[in-house]
């Protein structure tokens, strides 16, 4: 079975999510009030950290159902503790890896709802790189955003955590 592209695409979604829970480790060291942490927003009209983390989540998790022939069913954005983050990134993760299909699943369409009314037809490498990857990444950026904005000390190794296998020291 060929599976390259599938395998990238598992590979990314799995790392990124090694990535947020990194996050929320890190987070979770500076932030007294890790509950009221879910619910901190950016700006007034933006969703809460926790929403953030569940759109995150979100993008891998239907990739995993439409891979497996099923509805995407798209998690609520109601976490109200890190623990509850912490499970649904689990979960996620168990997901992904579940994955078992061929390159051929990219080919298939893909129907996205795009709001009341609203829909797009697309190749599934088009929903994958235009669609759940910019999603994925929104996500998790506004999710290490939030945390910048509280004080907690991260930095772009921290969001980058998944090249720390790859850096080598110059002799």
């Amino acid at each position: 079975m060929a599976n390259e592209q599938i395998t990238e695409i598992k590979r990314i979604f799995t790392s990124r999510l090694d990535v947020l829970d990194h996050l929320l480790d890190v987070g979770e060291k500076h932030v007294t009030d890790t509950d009221a942490l879910m619910q901190e927003r950016l700006a007034e009209d933006m969703l809460p950290f926790g929403a953030q983390i569940v759109f995150m989540c979100n993008q891998p998790r239907g990739f995993s159902q439409w891979c497996a022939g099923k509805p995407v069913d798209n998690h609520k954005p109601e976490l109200a503790t890190l623990a509850e983050a912490r499970a649904l990134i689990s979960e996620t993760r168990t997901m992904v890896e579940g994955i078992d299909v061929d390159d051929s699943k990219l080919d298939e369409m893909k129907r996205l709802g795009l709001g009341p009314g609203a829909f797009c037809e697309i190749p599934g490498h088009q929903y994958v790189n235009d669609y759940l990857i910019p999603n994925l990444y929104f996500h998790i950026t506004t999710t290490y955003a939030m945390l910048r904005n509280m004080g907690v000390p991260i930095g772009k190794a921290d969001y980058m955590t998944f090249l720390r296998p790859h850096i080598q020291k110059e002799a």
